[in-house]
């Protein structure tokens, strides 16, 4: 079940990418530490914002049709597993 606009969430995910082979480049032309740390953060920020679009489109649809379908318990169990995770990531 596709619970995402998945073309939206690649699209961030190349961005990144993007972001992650920038900095291995600023690494090996010796780019200063402080620089570096800026291009992480950005990137860290991106990986967040896409974790956040994915939870929202799956309450959005996995959990809203769990519940229409009368898996509330399931669902909601679900739910928390994946919040717990998410919010892991610091």
């Amino acid at each position: 079940m596709k619970c995402a606009d998945n073309s939206s969430i690649v699209k961030r995910l190349n961005r990144i990418e993007g972001q992650i082979k920038g900095i291995k480049k600023m690494l090996e032309d010796d780019k200063s530490c402080e620089e570096v740390l800026v291009q992480i953060s950005a990137a860290k920020a991106g990986l967040h914002k896409t974790g956040q679009a994915m939870l929202e489109a799956h309450i959005q649809h996995c959990v809203l049709d769990a519940v229409r379908e009368g898996n509330e318990e399931e669902a909601l169990k679900k739910l928390s597993a994946v919040i717990e995770q998410f919010s892991r990531m610091v």
